[in-house]
């Protein structure tokens, strides 16, 4: 198959010259994660709720509100694009190999569409998933928080380990999820109810218990795949926690499900 058939045709975009408050609007209007950015309809950039989470969250950025910021100081420059004939293995193993969510897919010169993991996610559905349990595909080593981690540690672990969301643990149960929409949200948060000559010292007194999903949502290790991509589909999560006897045993995301459809699809 090729992409052109997968690929979202709805661009929403935004100018490079417009500023955060005005992407964070589109982001929030759209329910999408992340904008292809334009200067005079010219694709330039990319930029995710990632991206202004990590932006928000630097030392460099203390005190500055979101309307400070162009989106040209935060975007990704560098974009991939693929063209829309490409078949969807080929695409899958690029997003996989550059750990990219998402590809803005080209007619020679002009953006007609764009593709993300959560559309492969689409395909993951039917006989061939149905054969395939979550401990197939998981990942085995977690990267978590505690409630009491404080959320600029958050914001570190996240962009070490290149992750989009972090398990809550607390005494080997699971309380919680913490993603970058919700850390992205808190730093805008914080900013607008905070004085700025208190941010630098209160920001590092914001715990992850403060702004986590409390009751989050999670599957077992022998639920297929098919159930499992119904629930994000559902849900609109990137990332689901595997239990198992009431511990935290594994994480299934979308990244796992692209590398299933990768090798199925190669």
């Amino acid at each position: 198959m090729q992409i052109k058939n997968l690929m979202s045709e709805e661009l929403i975009t935004v100018d490079k010259d417009q500023n955060l408050s005005d992407a964070l609007k589109l982001l929030r209007k759209h329910n999408v994660s992340r904008l292809p950015v334009t200067n005079h309809k010219e694709l330039v950039g990319i930029i995710s709720e990632r991206d202004i989470a990590n932006k928000l969250g630097s030392s460099k950025a203390e005190n500055m509100p979101a309307s400070r910021f162009h989106i040209s100081s935060v975007m990704v420059k560098d974009v991939i694009t693929v063209p829309e004939t490409m078949q969807l293995a080929d695409v899958a193993k690029i997003m996989l190999d550059k750990g990219i969510g998402s590809v803005p897919v080209m007619r020679g010169d002009e953006m007609v569409g764009i593709v993300s993991k959560a559309d492969f996610v689409t395909l993951a559905v039917g006989i061939a998933f149905d054969k395939i349990a979550v401990k197939e595909i998981m990942s085995k080593e977690v990267i978590d928080v505690s409630p009491a981690d404080r959320l600029v540690h958050a914001r570190r672990k996240m962009l070490d380990n290149n992750v989009g969301r972090l398990p809550v643990v607390d005494d080997d149960k699971l309380v919680g999820m913490i993603t970058s929409k919700d850390l992205m949200r808190a730093f805008i948060d914080f900013r607008k109810n905070v004085p700025e000559k208190y941010q630098k010292s209160q920001i590092k007194e914001v715990l992850v218990e403060d702004i986590m999903s409390s009751n989050p949502c999670y599957v077992s290790k022998e639920m297929s795949i098919t159930e499992v991509s119904n629930i994000m589909m559902e849900t609109g999560f990137n990332g689901l926690p595997v239990i198992e006897d009431g511990k935290l045993v594994g994480i299934i995301t979308q990244t796992d499900i692209l590398r299933l459809i990768e090798k199925l699809e190669s």
